[in-house]
């Protein structure tokens, strides 16, 4: 799989970036899981910049060995306002950026945290509403979380869409598939229900969906052939 080193973020860009990391691709399979989330991606060698969308189903692929690129996960909301427009439009695809006011793609490349502080230091932070809803909705229907909100159920749609890419119900899917993924192994069904799925079976079928083949089998290394990548 891809070799992938995670790095360490400061506060500040903390309430902007839920990750960063630099991925080297090898000839072993990889597998891309469900993301809600936008990532800005720079691939090193080519100093391109590229803003993907939230990915709805795993990519299983074979990526040319010693590409390498820095993949930049943002907070809900915060593609948004760094990138200036609603992102109702990006899930499920790749769009090549020829600029980031502030952003220097060579100092990216090199040092991603201090490429984006200075990036993001003087830009106003956008509101928690989105992000608070997306941690509602972790335990909770659409409607209760609207509730909570003190909106409408088609404003929450409204705020997903533009701020995601996603709807909420959509969100919430991608994002109990990704708290099995990241479950120690254990029961599958008290993984279900610490996900939040009705029961085993539900949460079974929600992953095939997403990943292409149940959990147990994904698990046990069962999964879906790798394409050569051709991104």
């Amino acid at each position: 799989m891809d070799h992938v080193s995670s790095l360490e973020m400061p506060p500040a860009l903390l309430r902007w970036v839920a990750g960063i990391d630099v991925a080297t691709a090898t000839r072993s399979a990889a597998v891309d899981v469900p993301d809600h989330a936008t990532t800005l991606l720079l691939r090193i060698d080519k100093r391109e910049l590229i803003v993907m969308g939230p990915r709805t189903r795993a990519a299983y692929h074979v990526g040319a060995p010693g590409h390498s690129c820095v993949r930049v996960r943002m907070r809900p909301g915060r593609a948004q306002a760094l990138l200036g427009r609603p992102l109702r439009d990006l899930a499920d695809r790749a769009l090549p950026l020829r600029e980031l006011p502030g952003l220097d793609v060579d100092q990216l490349a090199a040092d991603p945290i201090a490429a984006l502080e200075k990036a993001l230091a003087h830009r106003p932070e956008p509101p928690e509403r989105l992000e608070e809803a997306a941690h509602l909705l972790v335990g909770a229907t659409v409607a209760t979380t609207a509730a909570r909100l003190h909106i409408s159920e088609r404003r929450l749609h409204t705020l997903f869409t533009d701020g995601t890419g996603l709807s909420p119900k959509h969100f919430a899917r991608i994002d109990r598939v990704r708290t099995v993924l990241a479950a120690d192994v254990g029961r599958w069904s008290d993984i279900a229900a610490t996900a939040g799925y009705y029961d085993q079976s539900h949460m079974t079928a929600e992953f095939r969906h997403f990943m292409g083949v149940p959990p147990a089998a994904f698990t046990a290394g069962r999964r879906p052939a790798a394409t050569p990548c051709t991104a």
